[in-house]
């Protein structure tokens, strides 16, 4: 596709007034012109990570996507830099989230295993002891590594949800993982 190879735009000093116009404006056309100024260096991270033109094709969609809420929601000094930054991010939650499809236990990606595989192998004790450990954990906690584990949603997909920022999503599972880990060695302790 020809719209893929346009050479990228050097010239920064116009992303800013578009940037402005479009943030006042709300014209979706006038960050299209933009857009479409990087997209051969969005279409080029697309391609590097996802390893398929297809692929690399429909992520540079759903960038331009994100793009029409996130431009407004963040500072942006560089749009290059910037796109560039985000083009990366959205390519590795795509990696990230591909993942789903195959079965992922959450004894595997937590550092229970000792625990929930028992040598008497009960591991119906084991589980319950987990659901106690659960229902210790903050609303906010249970409910992101609820979301992470055992719905297999990825970080993006948990904020949609819930409305918390990535960061949030992030902090609440790493927290709950850990208070989790942590309830879990004094049960079997």
């Amino acid at each position: 596709m020809s719209f893929f190879s346009k050479p990228v735009n050097t010239d920064n000093t116009n992303d800013e007034a578009q940037l402005n116009n479009y943030r006042k404006s709300g014209d979706i056309a006038v960050l299209g012109g933009l857009f479409e100024n990087y997209v051969p260096l969005i279409f080029g991270v697309c391609l590097k990570y996802l390893k398929d033109e297809d692929a690399a094709k429909d992520a540079v969609m759903g960038i331009f996507e994100e793009l029409i809420v996130k431009v407004k929601q963040h500072e942006i000094k560089q749009f290059r830099s910037w796109v560039y930054v985000l083009s990366r991010n959205y390519c590795l939650m795509q990696l990230r989230s591909g993942k789903k499809a195959e079965v992922i236990s959450l004894d595997e990606v937590m550092e229970f295993t000792p625990f929930l595989h028992p040598e008497d192998n009960n591991k119906e004790e084991a589980l319950k002891a987990l659901e106690r450990c659960m229902d210790k954990l903050t609303a906010v906690q249970k409910q992101s590594v609820d979301l992470f584990y055992l719905k297999e949603k990825c970080y993006k997909e948990i904020a949609d949800i819930t409305g918390f920022s990535l960061n949030d999503v992030k902090s609440y599972i790493q927290n709950g993982k850990r208070n989790l880990k942590i309830c879990l060695e004094k049960s079997s302790g």
